[in-house]
């Protein structure tokens, strides 16, 4: 691993110097409190202090809706996987949602490859940002308030500078393309950024005590607080599609009007969803509100801990900001441990 400094007067040309690499995406303001990836046009408009995007950067791999193939009763099958060559340098990525990333690798890696996520994959030059969290942060529960890999290149902002950590050879290749952008660091570099970490680490406000949490889900599969919740959650997915993790999808076919050639296509789907979990014979396995609700709390703290060894939730906070009812997902796990 290797650090360097790059002073924030250099910062301007350091991001137009990213372009030789791939189109570059940042963090942009959408309105007074939101944010969204998307090309840079300029780096003025790059929003260094965001703290969460509307939507995760798993877009950019796990696209909302993806078209897998064209059919037709002539040509048969033709694959498509858009955007597979298209280059990008994907900035301002914090370490929670670095953490999504390499929780959707395992997800879209194991057993079954996608080849459709790792076409895009291995194309996103992935560049890491320090954060200072807020009310809605619990990333430092979940162990994703810091990342040692995961990235190409990493900035940790101090007062006058960044400290750019070097994740990857790209990462390395760009670092020595950018050389006479950057500096060795100082001590005073490094006493600094130990404040700024201390500083961090006393903002966090949120916490979730997760020793032994699926072991309590599995006492609690019964509790009313499930109930309770499902009378409250309007199931309308919003948690689901603003998660970095979450990963569920549908596939159907569009067909044209003489219904000899169409495509078909993959798009985001949510279990919160009523017929999600309906089978052939129209049985549903989760028609109850609260049985679905349960399952997506199950899955993140329990079905992939159990699977994976660790959860799929990185505590971002965007599923708090962003229910419609206001339903606080650390509020839920003390509820379900008896602690409120």
């Amino acid at each position: 691993m290797k650090i360097l400094k790059l002073p924030k007067t250099n910062f301007k040309l350091f991001m137009e110097g990213l372009q030789n690499y791939g189109e570059v995406h940042v963090p942009k303001k959408k309105s007074s409190q939101s944010f969204v990836f998307g090309p840079m046009e300029n780096t003025s408009e790059i929003a260094m202090d965001y703290l969460r995007t509307i939507n995760p950067p798993k877009k950019y791999f796990f696209k909302p809706k993806d078209t897998l193939f064209n059919f037709s009763s002539t040509k048969g099958f033709t694959e498509v996987i858009e955007d597979s060559d298209k280059k990008i340098v994907l900035f301002g990525l914090h370490p929670c949602d670095i953490h999504g990333l390499k929780i959707l690798d395992i997800v879209f890696g194991t057993n079954y490859p996608d080849k459709y996520y790792f076409a895009r994959r291995k194309n996103v030059i992935v560049i890491g940002l320090s954060c200072m969290p807020d009310d809605k942060c619990f990333c430092r529960s979940m162990a994703t308030d810091a990342t040692e890999d995961g990235f190409d290149l990493f900035l940790s902002e101090l007062k006058s500078s960044y400290l750019l950590t070097v994740g990857s050879s790209i990462g390395d290749d760009i670092s020595t393309d950018l050389k006479h952008l950057l500096t060795e660091v100082t001590k005073k570099d490094t006493n600094e950024y130990l404040k700024i970490r201390k500083e961090r680490k006393n903002r966090f406000t949120l916490s979730l005590d997760t020793s032994d949490l699926p072991y309590i889900l599995e006492l609690q599969r019964e509790s009313e607080v499930w109930e309770e919740l499902g009378k409250k959650c309007l199931c309308c997915g919003s948690c689901s599609m603003v998660c970095p993790t979450c990963s569920c999808f549908n596939v159907y076919d569009i067909k044209n009007l003489i219904t000899d050639s169409g495509q078909r296509v993959r798009q985001w789907d949510s279990c919160l969803f009523k017929d999600y979990a309906v089978v052939a014979g129209g049985h549903n396995f989760r028609v109850n509100r609260a049985d679905r609700v349960r399952n997506r709390y199950y899955d993140k703290q329990n079905g992939f801990v159990s699977q994976y060894g660790k959860p799929s939730c990185t505590g971002c906070g965007r599923c708090i900001q962003y229910c419609p009812t206001k339903i606080h997902v650390v509020e839920v796990f003390n509820k379900v441990r008896g602690e409120a």
